[in-house]
């Protein structure tokens, strides 16, 4: 189990500094200490530990003037990369710069982290000469819009999005939108108002329809992560449903709840995956979904 914290006491501080150093400068043979600068006391720190507390990934945000943010040390424990931790450092630091106004952040990147920063949104401003400087880095940017608050491909989520609702009517009307892609976990809301019943709760239907979405959504998206084409279509789905929802509804389903072989769609075969989702009213789970999914290859 993963989460992130800010670092709090001298235990944290220690693993976050280790990490940071073993990642981003003992490779480099740089002494101790050059993984801190002045900004350190001034700057918002996260990062992502384990259940031994230990830290699996490290960044941290500064503001160069009150409109900019700037992320750096971003840094992930190299025997846990791919698991999405880098993303979620990025999402909370983002949500930090949100919140004290900026209007937008800057990254300087290598040539190995460039394309993990274009897939979170970020707009590369300034190319450097890697050529002649292979520790030469580049400079991006993103301006912290409404429409940009999607963390993670937030180009494909707009895409699928504006699928949704020119395609299923009904989840235009439902008021369903795409909260939160983070590569790992895909999370959506709709509007209660669109959706109560006499009881003034949400109707049962409205809630497995969003459970559902949220499922195929997740899995549309993994197919384009996987460069795999296919038509999501709905084979079986099972709900229980344990509270009424009196909130705003959310919707969250995990990569690590997705069970199912997707290789035969290279080779034109039709793929089954299995797919779970919970839907919370608040921050508390009433409802969950289970569903099978078939991936019809394209022929």
């Amino acid at each position: 189990m993963y989460k992130v914290i800010s670092p709090s006491n001298d235990a944290h501080w220690q693993t976050y500094f280790d990490l940071r150093y073993r990642v981003l400068r003992e490779p480099f043979q740089r002494p101790r200490g050059s993984e801190q600068d002045e900004y350190d006391r001034v700057g918002y720190h996260r990062m992502v530990v384990n259940e031994a507390g230990q830290a699996v990934a490290v960044g941290r945000l500064h503001f160069n003037s009150p409109d900019e943010g700037q992320i750096r040390f971003m840094a992930s424990a190299p025997e846990h990369r791919g698991e999405g931790h880098g993303v979620a450092i990025v999402h909370a630091l983002e949500q930090v710069a949100r919140e004290e106004g900026a209007s937008h952040i800057v990254i300087n990147s290598r040539d190995n982290t460039l394309g993990f920063y274009l897939k979170c949104g970020y707009l590369l401003v300034e190319e450097a000469d890697t050529v002649r400087n292979p520790s030469a880095e580049h400079q991006l940017r993103k301006t912290l819009t409404e429409q940009n608050r999607i963390i993670y491909r937030p180009d494909w989520c707009q895409q699928l999005e504006s699928t949704w609702h020119d395609e299923i009517p009904i989840s235009e009307t439902m008021g369903i939108r795409i909260s939160q892609y983070t590569g790992r976990e895909f999370e959506t809301h709709a509007q209660l108002a669109r959706n109560i019943n006499v009881h003034g709760t949400m109707f049962a239907g409205s809630i497995y329809s969003l459970a559902t979405l949220t499922c195929w959504g997740l899995l549309h998206l993994q197919l384009r992560e996987r460069q795999l084409q296919g038509s999501v279509v709905l084979a079986d789905g099972n709900i229980h449903y344990h509270k009424p929802i009196t909130r705003e509804p959310r919707a969250v389903a995990r990569l690590i709840d997705m069970n199912g072989d997707l290789s035969g769609l290279q080779s034109g075969q039709n793929a089954r995956v299995n797919l779970k989702s919970q839907v919370f009213d608040g921050e508390k789970p009433v409802a969950e979904f289970t569903g099978q999914f078939v991936v019809l290859a394209k022929r």
